[in-house]
């Protein structure tokens, strides 16, 4: 159980912070923090997140409100971000939306 994936899936609405260590799916409604110092995060489709992500990685395939850092952050095509994000690699498919800034490397 060394690499368990924690998931919260759709119909979870969940207010407050949430800090986890292996890899978590979101698919739920979240208004709070999500942070990890290494781990791996996945927003999927019918996920709302309302608070700053912070993570080793970070996919998004839903929506999130707040600002994402992470060492790689990938958005997928039907993501929405409204929210700067701070990543040292960072990808984004075509269809992906993003409102604010980005700081890219470093």
């Amino acid at each position: 159980m060394a690499n368990a994936t924690n998931v919260l899936s759709t119909g979870i609405e969940i207010t407050g912070s949430i800090r986890f260590s292996n890899d978590m799916i979101i698919d739920g409604k979240i208004e709070g923090e999500i942070s990890s110092d290494k781990g791996k995060v996945t927003i999927g489709e019918n996920a709302r997140v309302k608070g700053d992500v912070t993570a080793g990685e970070v996919k998004v395939y839903g929506n999130v409100e707040g600002k994402i850092t992470s060492q790689r952050c990938e958005l997928k095509d039907k993501s929405k971000i409204n929210g700067d994000i701070k990543s040292k690699v960072f990808s984004m498919e075509e269809g992906a939306q993003l409102t604010g800034r980005t700081e890219i490397g470093g």
